[in-house]
């Protein structure tokens, strides 16, 4: 067996970003070969050296849909595999071959994995094959994808856990202790291996052998994989894959066909990734459509991770860099945010037409009520409305009132977004709050694409940047922006320690202030604030006056806010409209005087157009 290889830069990268990030892996090569024609009796992996072409192809379609892990076509290249076709003595240039074709498609958009599976034939005591044997067939074509230059391994598809442990010696034998590898195996619809092992069994084990990643693939579809993988994160700490079938198959007119939906495989990536699985794909039935709805979920979940995440290369951009304007000297809000004064905002959504004039109304009864600014959303719920940005320059123009404006990544690639910021800081808005932006399956037009370039974090760098004079490669503009950067943050957050970790990048990226998703439950502001003193930033609390029972449930089970049991049964004992939205402003009114000592300031929202409810919740702050 050869010695120890040192890794490529390629999967030293990959094992780094594997910490920080999710990745969205390929679809299945076989389902679309054979859509392509090639016969179900070929040997698939040999399509590397006759057909390299062909196989070119898939990968490019896969990358085209935002695959960002390409899996070479050598599932079956193994030896013993290969034998049973008449095809051993050509393992070296299959393997090869196969590196190369996923290399050339991938570029430098995707990271490509050497796919390496079961041998096919029994293995000990089931079989005549001593595991011995197993792990030289399993190091001999791990060898050939290493000297081919892959950036991490995946082990696929195995579905006897002895023959697994040996793929995973060899592999990390031959490919040294900074390789990535990821080891899947297959279910059935109850989470067991085919051989009965359960899920705490096959985890233990798993923990306990030199694999990076547990994952699992093939036979069941995103249903079963997600209820599993729910189960296999109770008995191990190892970051997890998951790249399930598109369902069961289906006999049509003789040919089996994989039913199941781009749009329902999506919904259940999106499970999975807020499960925390960090890798995610498809196996069996999927195809680019499905990896390309995948990869718009994993974007408006985790999209910051991409490439076009921007940085500050400081040692560069020093000499080039201008001072950032002070937070006093931005904006009315700054200047207020930085003496300390408790501030209120006031939430108006932009029309859905062209007439602003009842928004620009409830902005003049804010004004006179004493409300500091008002907070205009960029598409709420991926609606179609009114440019944002648009009606905060209406606002201030004809309402006399600062505002802030909600700036999404969905709909703007980075192009865009630099000229819009720089638009708006034209127009004289010079308050923000930058979000990621709610994907576009939420709301009317599901079928629209999402451009996540980047994340709420790439676009706190992207503002930070044009502070400083530069735009996003770090070159000079020739003058600055004096934007006051706000995020926004969610105190209940399901995972709450991945949530603190990004408001983290947040401030790095220079967030200036930050205003929460709203906030019902006060223990979890108090463990948020808490948690999040080092950063030093003020703090705005979201503050939303219920209007129903009906708006509480809808709080609790679509936007996932909590809502104290305390609340709900207050909300349902109001025996009309009228006593139901009193009671809600009641329940603000409360939040705002018990949250005050704690924060620099709330946001409060106007449900249904009903501005003067914020007004009446705001009267509880009192003199500033």
């Amino acid at each position: 067996m050869s010695t120890t290889q040192t890794p490529t830069s390629r999967a030293a990268e990959f094992r780094e970003l594997l910490s920080n990030r999710v990745f969205v892996a390929d679809g299945a090569m076989g389902t679309m070969l054979y859509s392509k024609g090639v016969f179900i009796n070929r040997c698939f992996d040999e399509l590397n050296v006759s057909q390299p072409g062909l196989v070119k192809e898939v990968h490019q379609e896969y990358v085209k849909a935002g695959a960002e892990i390409l899996e070479t076509n050598t599932f079956g290249a193994s030896r013993p595999r290969l034998a049973s076709f008449g095809l051993a003595e050509k393992i070296k240039a299959i393997n090869e071959g196969g590196v190369r074709v996923a290399r050339e498609a991938a570029a430098d958009k995707a990271f490509v994995a050497g796919a390496l599976g079961p041998l096919g034939v029994r293995i000990e005591p089931l079989g005549p094959t001593s595991y011995a044997e197993a792990r030289t067939a399993f190091a001999e074509q791990t060898q050939f994808l290493i000297n081919a230059g892959v950036d991490l391994l995946v082990l696929e598809t195995f579905g006897n856990l002895e023959e697994l442990r040996e793929a995973i010696l060899a592999a990390r034998e031959v490919a040294g202790r900074e390789m990535v590898i990821v080891s899947q195996i297959t279910i059935d619809d109850y989470g067991n291996m085919p051989d009965g092992k359960d899920v705490e069994t096959y985890a233990a084990r798993l923990e306990e052998w030199p694999t990076d990643v547990i994952g699992i693939n093939c036979s069941v579809g995103p249903k079963a994989t997600l209820e599993t993988i729910e189960k296999l994160m109770h008995y191990t700490g190892k970051p997890t894959s998951a790249m399930p079938n598109a369902g069961h198959p289906a006999t049509v007119e003789g040919r089996q066909i994989y039913l199941c939906s781009p749009e329902y495989m999506s919904q259940y990536a999106r499970r999975l990734l807020w499960a925390g699985v960090k890798i995610v794909g498809g196996c069996c039935g999927t195809t680019p459509n499905h990896i390309r709805e995948v990869v718009s979920e994993a974007r408006s979940l985790q999209p910051g991770q991409r490439k076009l995440a921007v940085t500050v290369e400081e040692p560069a951009q020093k000499a080039k860099a201008l001072p950032k304007v002070a937070v006093e000297a931005k904006s009315q809000l700054g200047a207020k945010l930085a003496a300390g004064k408790f501030v209120a905002f006031v939430e108006i959504l932009p029309p859905r037409g062209v007439d602003a004039s009842k928004e620009i109304a409830g902005s003049k009864l804010c004004k006179d009520a004493g409300i500091d600014v008002i907070n205009v959303p960029d598409g709420p719920r991926a609606s179609a409305r009114m440019s944002a940005q648009v009606c905060c320059q209406l606002i201030q123009r004809d309402a006399g009132i600062e505002t802030v404006l909600h700036f999404c990544c969905r709909d703007r690639n980075i192009l865009g977004i630099q000229s819009e910021l720089l638009g708006a800081h034209s127009a004289g808005v010079r308050n923000l709050i930058c979000i990621t932006g709610d994907p576009p399956r939420m709301g009317s037009y599901p079928t629209a694409t999402a451009v996540f370039d980047v994340d709420a974090i790439g676009l706190a760098n992207i503002v930070n940047n044009l502070n400083h004079g530069l735009d996003i490669g770090g070159n000079p503009i020739g003058s600055q922006t004096a934007l006051l950067l706000g995020v926004g943050a969610n105190p209940g957050a399901l995972n709450l320690d991945e949530e603190l970790r990004r408001f983290g990048w947040k401030v790095q990226a220079g967030a200036e202030y930050v205003v929460t998703q709203p906030v019902f439950d006060l223990k979890l502001l108090e463990n948020w604030i808490a948690a999040t003193s080092q950063y030093k930033i003020p703090v705005v609390a979201g503050i939303w006056p219920l209007t129903s029972y009906r708006n509480a449930e809808f709080m609790v089970n679509e936007l996932r806010v909590p809502v104290p049991e305390e609340f709900m049964e207050r909300m349902r004992k109001a025996d009309s409209a009228e006593k139901s939205r009193a009671e809600g402003i009641a329940i603000a009114r409360e939040m705002v005087m018990r949250c005050r000592p704690m924060v620099a300031g709330v946001q409060l929202s106007a449900p249904f157009g009903r501005y003067d409810m914020a007004i009446q919740v705001a009267e509880a702050i009192g003199p500033r």
